[in-house]
């Protein structure tokens, strides 16, 4: 959902949306080990923000996506989410060519003529029973790529879990990769981005049990997959070990340090016995 409501933010919706965060979030829970995370030094912040967040979406997006979902049937709801997907592809292709993916970048290029045309304008996904798969990529992977580290984790208004290297790559970014942002018509750009926003919802809305119900602290839960699935994202599904990992990989094969307070008694060895 980040990148769907990039424009709303970046307009004077923010100071709006930041005022209301400051209201509602007064609310908000801040256990006592907060900003102990090295990941997250700002969590009383960023548990506000997501106060806020969580309610906006339960008196708002999730009502509206439930009723979507009701209302309108599988193959409608496959056919939208298969095109809003498909407006993702010059993206992908971008950052993958930005990367150094050509051949990726090619592929998604292609994947975007396809589905545009033969696809019908991307309901249908024709290029991947060409073979042509379908990338998942964004400016803040390429950041990632070129060597830059997250930063701190960030909860963005409405827009949710970010960081600080992401928020850069969605905000300042890939508002202008995605063709939505190139449609004159107001009216129609702004339906086609609501939409999408609730399509999106919708997809998220099995993910509701599973968050709650396996989660006693739901902003951890949250923040540590978040962190994890970038991470994995940037490196396309094969990160190095993290460090804290490395450390604990090097003191599990050391051997046990020995106790300066037992000295070794030496034996002589008795008479027939060979030394070793």
């Amino acid at each position: 959902m980040n990148l769907m409501l990039t424009s709303l933010l970046s307009r004077a919706m923010a100071p709006c949306l930041l005022a209301a965060v400051a209201v509602v979030s007064g609310c908000a829970t801040i256990p006592a080990d907060a900003g102990n995370d090295a990941r997250d030094p700002i969590e009383s912040f960023n548990r506000q923000v997501f106060e806020f967040n969580d309610v906006v979406d339960r008196a708002v997006l999730k009502p509206v996506a439930q009723a979507y979902r009701f209302v309108l049937p599988e193959r409608v709801r496959d056919c939208l989410g298969n095109a809003f997907s498909n407006l993702r592809e010059p993206s992908n292709a971008i950052n993958n060519l930005l990367q150094g993916k050509a051949i990726d970048a090619i592929s998604d290029t292609c994947r975007f003529v396809v589905n545009s045309t033969v696809g019908l304008l991307g309901c249908f996904d024709p290029a991947r029973q060409m073979g042509l798969e379908k990338h998942n990529e964004d400016f803040g992977q390429t950041l990632g790529r070129w060597g830059a580290g997250p930063g701190p984790y960030l909860v963005l208004p409405i827009l949710g879990p970010s960081s600080v290297r992401d928020a850069v790559g969605t905000l300042v970014v890939e508002s202008y990769l995605d063709p939505n942002f190139y449609i004159n018509d107001i009216p129609v750009r702004n339906w086609i981005l609501g939409t999408r926003v609730v399509d999106q919802r919708a997809q998220l809305l099995q993910a509701d049990d599973l968050i709650s119900g396996a989660a006693l602290d739901k902003y951890r839960f949250i923040r540590d997959g978040y962190l994890q699935r970038r991470r994995s994202l940037v490196y396309d599904g094969s990160p190095p070990p993290a460090a804290d990992e490395l450390d604990s990989k090097a003191t599990a094969g050391s051997p046990p340090a020995a106790d300066p307070s037992v000295k070794k008694e030496l034996v002589p060895p008795q008479s027939g016995t060979p030394t070793k």
